[in-house]
C-alpha cells in the first residue's frame, strides 16, 4: 500500500523498545509501528553494565544497580503516556555474562516486563535492518559498535549477506589495559578470520553505535560541517580513517576537552582504533553514519513486508502532511510542477514529490517568519531516507515557496552542499509551488483543472475561462517571478470551464 493511500487511516498506536546495551539502556517510545516512526520520548542512561564482563564474566555490581534503577522508571514513564506495547532488548553484555539470566530474572521483577535477549547473530541483523530502514540504497557494510561487541553485515540489494558479531567493544578494549600496538594486532586478528570484508572494498561503510555517532559529532566540529545531523553524514573513508588514528591515540583528559565527546571520553579512543583497523581491512569508498540502528531495525522487522517496500522519506513527508499542513491532497502538486523539469530522473522526481507534500510546513507562523521557519524546519527534521544535500534541497525549496528567493543569511551556511544547478532547481521547484497554492488555494478541483507548461520561450499557465475565480495580480507576480528564474516569458491562457467536482 502506497504512503498516501494510508492518508486518512488511524493512527498506529505508540510502542516503545528498551534498549539494555553494554555501556547504556536507553528507552525510546515511537509514534506509532509504521514505516518511518517518530520518536516522541528518548532517555539514556549510561550504566556500563559491561565494564568487567571479559574478565570477571559477570555484569558490573554498580551498573546492575544503576540499571534497576533506572529500568522502573522507564517502565512508569511507558505507563503514564499509554504506550500498549514495550519491547526490551538485552545485547552483549547480558549475553556473555554469567549472571546475565539472574539480571533478566530481576529486571522482569522490578519493570513487569518481558526481556529477550538478543543473539549475537540476531543483534547483527537488527542493527543492519536499522540502517536500510533509514537508507534502503545502503550497499556495502554495516557495522554496529555496542560496549561488549561489533557485530558486521554486509548488504546490497536491500538484504542482509554474511554477518558476524566480535569481541571487539570499547569496554572489552579497555579492560584488556594493553598497548597501542597490542590492541591492534588484537583486533587485526579478529579482522583477519574474515575474508569476505574485502567485498566491501569501494562500496560504503555504515558505522552504527553511540561512539561512533560521538566520533562523528566530533569530525562535525573539527571541520566546520554546517550541518550537525549524523543521520547520512558521509565523509571519505582514507579523510575518517586519519581522523580516527588520531582520536584513538589521545588521552581521555584531552578527549574531555573537546566538544562532543565528553560524556563517552573514555571509551571514544577505543571506538575510534576499531573504526581505522576496520577501514584499513575492508577498503570502503566511503564512510555514511547511521542515526539508526538496533531499536529501528526491530520496529522494521515487525512491520508487514509491503510497509518496508516503502520509501521512508516519502512515508515520513505524509506524516508531517497529516500533522501540519491545511490542504487535503498536496501530492496533486507531484504533477502540476511536473512540467517545469523536462527530462527529471527518478531521484529528482522523488525529491520534488517530498518537497511537494512538505510545501504547506509554514503556514501557521506569522508570515514575517514563515520562510525562515519552514527552511530550518525542513533542514532539521529527523528525515531517513536522504542524505545531506537532499535535506538542504528541501529547506531550500520550501524557503523560496514562501520567500520567493533562496539568497538569505538564515540559508548561505549550507547552500554550499548543492551545486549552483541544483540551487537553481530548489528555487524553480519553490517558486512552482508558490505558484500553485497563491492560485488554488490548494484546492484539489483546481489543482487538477490548471495547468502549467514549459515551452522553448513562455511559461504558460493554464486556467479555466472563469478567470475572475482565479486570476489575480498575486498570481500574475508569482507567476512572473517563476518565468524569470526560467528565463522565459510569461504567458496565461484559458480554456472552456468545466463543472467543479465535489472536493
Amino acid at each position: 500500500m502506497a504512503a498516501e493511500e494510508r492518508r486518512g487511516a488511524p493512527r498506529p498506536e505508540t510502542i516503545a523498545v528498551i534498549d539494555i546495551g553494554s555501556n547504556s539502556i536507553r528507552l525510546v517510545v515511537y509514534d506509532g509501528l509504521k514505516r518511518s516512526p517518530m520518536p516522541i520520548f528518548n532517555e539514556k542512561v549510561l550504566c556500563g553494565l559491561g565494564r568487567g564482563v571479559e574478565k570477571s564474566r559477570k555484569l558490573n555490581p554498580e551498573g546492575v544497580r544503576a540499571a534497576l534503577a533506572h529500568l522502573p522508571r522507564f517502565r512508569q514513564i511507558a505507563e503514564g503516556m499509554r504506550v500498549p506495547r514495550v519491547d526490551v532488548l538485552a545485547t552483549a553484555a547480558v549475553r556473555d555474562a554469567k549472571d546475565g539470566p539472574a539480571f533478566v530474572k530481576a529486571v522482569e521483577q522490578a519493570t513487569g516486563l518481558s526481556v529477550r535477549v538478543v543473539s549475537g547473530e540476531e543483534e547483527a541483523q537488527l542493527a543492519a535492518n536499522g540502517v536500510l530502514s533509514g537508507t534502503p540504497e545502503a550497499d556495502g557494510l554495516v557495522g554496529d559498535l555496542g560496549g561488549g561487541s561489533l557485530e558486521l553485515v554486509t548488504v546490497s540489494g536491500h538484504a542482509l549477506g554474511r554477518q558476524v558479531t566480535l569481541p571487539l567493544g570499547p569496554l572489552r578494549l579497555m579492560e584488556a589495559g594493553e598497548s597501542r600496538g597490542a590492541l591492534v594486532k588484537a583486533i587485526d586478528q579478529h579482522l583477519d578470520t574474515l575474508p569476505w570484508l574485502g567485498e566491501a572494498k569501494g562500496r560504503t561503510f555504515y558505522p552504527v553505535g553511540g561512539s561512533w555517532r560521538a566520533l562523528a559529532k566530533l569530525h562535525m566540529e573539527q571541520t566546520r560541517h554546517p550541518l550537525h545531523i549524523i543521520h547520512h553524514y558521509t565523509v571519505p573513508a582514507g579523510e575518517i580513517r586519519q581522523f580516527a588514528d588520531l582520536i584513538a591515540r589521545q588521552s581521555t583528559s584531552t578527549l574531555a576537552k573537546l566538544a562532543g565527546s565528553r560524556r563517552r571520553g573514555d571509551t571514544l579512543p577505543y571506538a575510534a582504533l576499531v573504526l581505522e583497523r576496520l577501514i584499513k581491512a575492508a577498503g570502503p569508498r566511503d564512510v555514511v553514519f547511521s542515526a539508526y540502528g538496533l531499536r529501528e531495525g526491530h520496529l522494521f522487522s515487525l512491520l508487514p513486508p509491503d510497509v518496508r517496500q516503502e520509501d521512508p522519506l516519502l512515508a515520513a513527508c505524509v506524516d508531517w502532511g497529516q500533522r501540519f499542513c491545511r490542504f487535503g491532497d498536496p501530492s496533486l502538486l507531484v504533477p502540476w510542477t511536473a512540467g517545469l523539469f523536462a527530462g527529471e530522473d527518478a531521484l529528482g522526481q522523488r525529491l520534488r514529490h517530498a518537497a511537494c507534500l512538505l510545501s504547506d510546513v509554514g503556514w501557521a507562523e506569522h508570515p514575517d517568519y514563515r520562510a525562515e521557519h519552514a527552511f530550518l524546519r525542513v533542514l532539521r527534521y529527523p528525515f531517513p531516507g536522504c542524505d545531506h544535500a537532499e535535506r538542504v534541497f528541501l529547506a531550500l525549496a520550501c524557503y523560496a515557496r514562501y520567500a520567493g528567493t533562496i539568497d538569505a543569511p538564515v540559508t548561505a551556511g549550507v547552500r554550499g552542499l548543492l551545486s549552483d544547478a541544483q540551487q537553481k532547481r530548489a528555487l524553480v521547484l519553490g517558486l512552482g509551488l508558490r505558484l500553485a497554492l497563491n492560485l488554488t488555494g490548494g484546492a484539489s478541483a483546481f489543482l487538477q483543472r490548471t495547468a502549467l507548461k514549459l515551452g522553448g520561450e513562455a511559461l504558460v499557465l493554464t486556467l479555466p475561462d472563469d478567470t475572475e475565480a482565479l486570476d489575480g495580480e498575486t498570481v500574475r507576480r508569482r507567476l512572473d517571478a517563476l518565468a524569470k528564474a526560467l528565463n522565459r516569458r510569461a504567458e496565461v491562457v484559458t480554456t472552456p470551464l468545466r463543472p467543479l467536482a465535489a472536493e
